[in-house]
């Protein structure tokens, strides 16, 4: 997998290094011309739900076959040995700070890169357009107030909002925002939500509910922070359990029962790269374990908690 990272000038006149990128799975995005479109793009078949929003059976036949086929790198995500160590108050110290911190940018700008394509859409263009017009207005506001619950969660680890702004050494756990923001920008409106708003926020949904399937890390932290610092789990453990498959109806509205292959493989590759780059996040704040011990994150009792930990 080949990541190239450009650098280019903000609308305010700044250089920003949040650039374009390219992931190498299979087909490189390069070579995978997206659609600028703005509006609905155009679909043979009509798709309108009838059964039930969370059933994959619910969905056109093309797309039950992009999210089996997509099912595996989901896996490896969610299945991650970072969330099973913090499941269990068991993550040292330094991978969850590194965690925290290098996820971050994704959580801060998120809102905007839904903003990126609610800019794509008008009012009235269509069925399709009009639902995710008003998917991506509720949800701009729901996402605003997670980057507070976020601030939240790193304080419990001894980060500031300063240390979270600070981190100059994590591009290979930034490398999710730099792609979310490629994504939004140059992709046509049922790519970038798919990659977005089903992949990453499924995703996270999943991962969250096992962090929040037991109480061990909850319990561990003093009871004073303990409600504070675990809202974006609880949240997420809830709220993404729906919206993902919000998200999937949209994606299946706008492009109908026949899209053309090339749209069908932009779905896919776009929800491969994202859970891909997910992956890559949590194997680099892994990274900080060799930095640190589970002796490190024992000591830290007031941050990461007091149980028992193996001997590594």
């Amino acid at each position: 997998m080949s990541l190239v990272v450009t650098s280019f000038t903000t609308a305010a006149g700044t250089p920003d290094r949040i650039g374009h990128i390219s992931c190498m799975l299979g087909r490189d995005f390069r070579h995978v011309p997206f659609n600028r479109m703005h509006g609905e793009p155009h679909m043979t078949q009509e798709f309108r739900r009838t059964g039930d929003l969370k059933s994959i059976g619910s969905y056109p036949v093309w797309l039950q076959r992009v999210v089996r086929e997509t099912n595996v790198y989901k896996k490896r995500v969610v299945d991650h040995e970072l969330f099973a160590l913090m499941r269990d108050a068991r993550l040292p110290l330094a991978a969850m700070q590194r965690f925290l911190v290098g996820v971050w940018p994704t959580i801060e700008q998120f809102p905007r890169f839904m903003s990126m394509n609610l800019k794509k859409v008008g009012y009235g263009e269509s069925a399709g357009a009009d639902m995710a017009r008003r998917y991506l207005i509720h949800n701009i506001r729901v996402e605003q107030k997670h980057a507070d619950h976020w601030v939240e969660w790193a304080k419990s680890a001894q980060l500031g909002l300063g240390d979270l702004r600070a981190a100059g050494e994590l591009e290979g756990l930034q490398a999710l925002a730099h792609w979310c923001w490629y994504v939004c920008d140059q992709a046509s409106l049922p790519v970038a939500i798919a990659a977005t708003n089903y992949a990453i926020e499924g995703a996270t949904g999943e991962w969250s509910c096992l962090v929040c399937s037991e109480n061990t890390y909850a319990e561990s932290l003093p009871e004073e922070i303990r409600g504070p610092a675990t809202r974006w789990l609880r949240l997420h453990a809830e709220y993404d359990d729906t919206h993902p498959w919000e998200a999937l109806d949209v994606v299946a509205t706008l492009l109908g029962h026949a899209p053309s292959p090339q749209q069908v493989a932009e779905v896919r590759q776009a929800i491969r790269s994202s859970f891909v780059y997910m992956e890559m996040a949590l194997d680099h704040a892994m990274m900080g374990a060799l930095h640190g011990t589970f002796d490190e994150t024992a000591s830290n009792a007031s941050t990461l908690g007091t149980a028992t930990l193996d001997a590594a």
